[in-house]
């Protein structure tokens, strides 16, 4: 080995550590925040259910059922005992996959919500990547025609209208959806999963909604870096617009529409709840709705931790795919 490359080795091999030892800090930070929100979210979600007024059992057993009914099936379901120990024995069969039992069919909370978690999973998972697919292409070019103060009109009704869309409530939209496509028109299903043909609605109806929101970030941050140095030198060399927008400037605009992209999939997810009641949809969100109207809050404590598990885990994975895509931002924080 040479004097000068000993020299260069010893010079960045500290600086490769400290990287490492950042992203290790950056890690378990993460992982930290991770467990004490799940902690607070499981908490919560199990006092629910002794502080909502009323005896569940009996809401579940009716008011004529005996006492001695009421008090067997309590025992039965572990809600005699002492608060704390009803706790631990939640605590315990969350590592175990066992979320308690309904109240009304008797049947395994997990299984109920393994049988209609898949269903939300694919409206909202296919509603997130139709948002992104109309609303970067159209963020996009919409920088592209109205940037430099040009065509006033253009950039006063795109915001206008994404304003409008994105204000307009998911169940709303899915009613004048319904209505119009599958009641009048019947260009689709109206209600249940029947084919593809039954998720567009539901899809759509989900998607309009963060699809504008994120056309108006990407447009703002496309403004933004096309009014940067490199973006200009990429135009004094005489390149093709679509490979100086594509190519140059969209990678260097993503970062801000996926970190928004990412919060609007926990929302997504949420607003899944009212959309399928809408469209009669076998997922968490009609299970929900009617385990409330049923009283059955084991079912409602289930779905609840799922829907707060499934926005914390998108969360870290946005702050993640931020870390990897800007490292900076991650190790400003240590």
């Amino acid at each position: 080995m040479t004097t000068a490359t000993a020299v260069e080795t010893a010079r960045t091999a500290p600086a490769a550590d400290r990287r490492g030892h950042r992203w290790l800090v950056f890690s378990v930070r993460r992982s930290v925040r991770l467990a004490v929100s799940l902690w607070v979210l499981v908490t919560a979600a199990f006092l629910m259910i002794h502080l909502v007024p009323g005896d569940p059992v009996r809401a579940a057993l009716g008011m004529t059922a005996s006492p001695d009914l009421v008090a067997a099936r309590r025992a039965e379901l572990g809600l005699d005992l002492p608060l704390w120990e009803q706790y631990l024995h939640f605590l315990g069969g969350l590592f175990t996959g066992d979320l308690g039992t309904s109240t009304i069919s008797g049947r395994s909370v997990t299984q109920t919500i393994g049988a209609r978690l898949p269903a939300t999973l694919q409206l909202a998972g296919l509603a997130f990547v139709l948002a992104l697919a109309i609303a970067v292409p159209l963020g996009t070019a919409m920088a592209a025609r109205t940037r430099g103060g040009r065509r006033r009109g253009t950039e006063l009704a795109f915001t206008a209208g994404s304003v409008l869309l994105a204000a307009v409530p998911e169940f709303l939209v899915a009613v004048v959806l319904a209505y119009v496509f599958a009641v009048r028109l019947r260009w689709f299903p109206v209600a249940g999963m029947q084919g593809p043909g039954s998720y567009v609605l539901p899809v759509v109806a989900l998607a309009i909604g963060p699809a504008s929101v994120l056309a108006r970030i990407c447009r703002v941050e496309m403004l933004s870096v096309l009014a940067q140095d490199f973006v200009r030198t990429a135009r004094a060399k005489r390149l093709p617009p679509h490979r100086v927008h594509l190519r140059h400037a969209l990678p260097n605009a993503l970062t801000a529409t996926l970190t928004l992209g990412g919060l609007l999939l926990s929302a997504l997810v949420a607003g899944t709840v009212l959309v399928e009641n809408v469209f009669a949809w076998p997922g968490l969100g009609s299970t929900i709705v009617q385990s409330i109207l049923q009283k059955d809050y084991p079912v409602v404590q289930g779905v609840v931790l799922v829907y707060g598990t499934g926005v914390l885990v998108v969360n870290l994975l946005v702050d993640v795919a931020l870390a990897v895509l800007d490292p900076r931002s991650a190790i400003r924080e240590v």
